[in-house]
């Protein structure tokens, strides 16, 4: 089995969505989907998942001095559980 979630995302926004709607927000490899998402968190930490929401991003261009690069793709999925479970993203991820 493929590397799926690669690590939470911790931020002032993901916080509040933790708090105010069940939601937990994951950095996940690019071409997974939604169906292995939604797995891939049921058995690590299992909870039972009401929804997957994803997010494509393009890196930015970067430049350190006089080269010129990019900076990394990545996708993003936010995972809604259902009202009475929680996820220890801290201790597990």
């Amino acid at each position: 089995m493929k590397l799926i979630l690669k690590k939470p995302v911790v931020t002032e926004k993901s916080s509040m969505l933790q708090e105010a709607n069940n939601q937990y927000t994951f950095l996940v490899e690019k071409n997974s989907n939604k169906i292995e998402i939604k797995k891939a968190v049921e058995v690590k930490f299992g909870v039972s998942v009401k929804r997957v929401n994803t997010v494509n991003y393009i890196g930015k261009a970067a430049r350190v001095g006089k080269f010129f690069g990019k900076k990394s793709d990545f996708k993003k999925a936010v995972v809604t559980l259902n009202k009475s479970e929680t996820l220890d993203v801290y201790g597990q991820a």
